[in-house]
């Protein structure tokens, strides 16, 4: 199935929770991390059981440091 995370376009496996697609996409560290899916935020105790269908918005936010 097709998702757009981050206005990019990517192909992913049918039945896919957040918790896989981050798997996926990111190989890294998911602290700190804000997900949202068609302008919805996705609580982190939801990620393993949120799954998401074909033409979903996603959006990765990253908290950064700086001062």
């Amino acid at each position: 199935m097709e998702v757009t995370i981050n206005n990019q376009n990517h192909l992913l496996n049918e039945a896919c929770s957040i918790a896989q697609m981050l798997a996926l996409v990111l190989f890294s560290e998911t602290n700190g991390l804000a997900i949202a899916v068609n302008q919805t935020i996705i609580s982190k105790s939801d990620w393993d059981r949120y799954l998401l269908n074909p033409g979903d918005q996603v959006i990765i936010i990253k908290a950064t440091q700086g001062g």
